[in-house]
């Protein structure tokens, strides 16, 4: 039978892990959509931007990948339901609104505020280890960064046509 210190730890850990791996799926999910975006793009300079994003994300879930097993545990190895979801959603609206890249655009600036957000909820209602607390608060910074540019981008789209 475990004590109550026992029990505690136990769970301190799975919440751990399990906000861990909530990320990992949500930057699954990003690398995916910003991978799917610029296929759609047309803009060379937007597709390339596009890449780099879904490299960054990549790069958040390996980081992420790392935190998890060096808690000992397994990393999820794919994006959520959600995420294959709005993926769906980027196709048929792409298809509605003839493919554009403002569409592109804003269909990515959806989804690092919903990542942002996710982000902020996570590290605002949780104490997370230093190391932990750290590698997420520069993810977070990355990806306002990069929220910022997509909004600047949109605003000068529609010059690329």
């Amino acid at each position: 039978m475990k004590t109550t210190r026992e029990e505690a730890k136990e769970n301190i850990h799975d919440n751990l892990v399990d906000n861990l791996q909530e990320l990992l799926e949500k930057n699954y999910d990003a690398e995916k959509g910003f991978t799917k975006a610029m296929k759609d793009a047309k803009n060379e300079r937007l597709k390339s931007f596009l890449k780099n994003q879904a490299a960054k994300h990549g790069q958040f879930a390996n980081e992420l990948d790392q935190e998890i097993r060096a808690l000992n545990e397994t990393p999820k190895e794919s994006g959520s339901t959600t995420g294959s979801l709005h993926r769906a959603w980027i196709d048929i609206k792409a298809a509605v609104s003839g493919n554009d890249d403002e569409a592109v655009l804003e269909e990515c600036i959806r989804g690092e505020k919903a990542s942002v957000d996710e982000y902020e909820e996570k590290l605002k209602e949780n104490r997370f280890p230093p190391q932990v607390a750290s590698v997420l608060n520069k993810q977070v910074s990355e990806i306002r960064t990069t929220l910022d540019k997509v909004k600047s981008l949109e605003d000068i789209a529609e010059d690329w046509s």
